[in-house]
């Protein structure tokens, strides 16, 4: 016994790190059972992770959606409501510099806007991960939207009732491109309420684009809406 109490102490002076980190033939010789190494290839066992992220042999696919519209009519929140992570926001506080390009008028306690991007990610099957970018609004963002929309299979355009002129170039955008997209009116509390068919009319759709009523600020909401655009790019471009 003493003998070996002293190999191990010999063994602790003499190893960076003590016994512990010892080599495996060293602890041996000491009489210490050989502990397991951690498999850096090994699945994790975080709860509730996808069968796609424990697998490290499994690459999910990915898709990418863009949803666009005027200026506060609800983007920022439909990423909020429907991201699995902490969405990326871009996000600026409202200064007196753009009281005159920034209409206000429908939405008066608004004090930030997107600058950039918002940016959220959703689980949709266990293979599946849906990517959602939201473009900013005003006009002179526009310049950003022929990149956050490469590598989309299709867009969601809000619509806000009580001002639809405002996404009438956003639908121009996506025609000219030739991307598939829905029309999702986001229906504000206090705003009249309309059929879809009425909005398709209004904005002249085409019948073949779909027109959804939704809240942005509800999560089963936005992902009905996200099911009809990805269902919607699938009839489009079956291929």
């Amino acid at each position: 016994m003493d003998s070996v109490v002293s190999d191990a102490s010999a063994v602790s002076g003499t190893v960076p790190g003590g016994v512990a980190e010892a080599a495996p033939e060293t602890r041996a010789a000491v009489g210490i059972p050989a502990q397991p190494r951690p498999d850096p290839l090994a699945p994790d066992t975080e709860d509730g992770a996808q069968d796609w992220q424990l697998d490290h042999s499994k690459a999910p696919t990915a898709t990418k959606i863009v949803v666009a519209g005027g200026f506060g009519v609800g983007k920022t929140t439909f990423v909020r409501a429907v991201s699995e992570i902490t969405p990326l926001q871009t996000e600026a506080l409202m200064t007196r510099a753009s009281e005159e390009t920034d209409d206000l008028t429908a939405t008066p306690d608004k004090l930030t806007t997107t600058v950039a991007m918002d940016f959220g990610r959703i689980t949709l099957d266990n293979d599946l991960v849906l990517y959602v970018f939201g473009t900013p609004g005003q006009q002179r963002f526009w310049f950003m939207w022929d990149d956050l929309v490469r590598g989309a299979i299709g867009a969601i355009v809000l619509a806000d009732t009580r001002r639809l002129t405002d996404c009438f170039p956003a639908l121009d955008y996506f025609e000219s491109c030739g991307l598939p997209y829905i029309v999702a009116v986001n229906h504000f509390e206090g705003s009249e309420s309309f059929e879809a068919e009425d909005v398709r009319e209004a904005l002249t759709v085409p019948p073949h684009v779909p027109v959804v009523i939704m809240d942005a600020r509800k999560r089963y909401s936005v992902v009905e809406t996200l099911l009809a655009m990805v269902a919607h790019a699938l009839d489009a471009t079956p291929e």
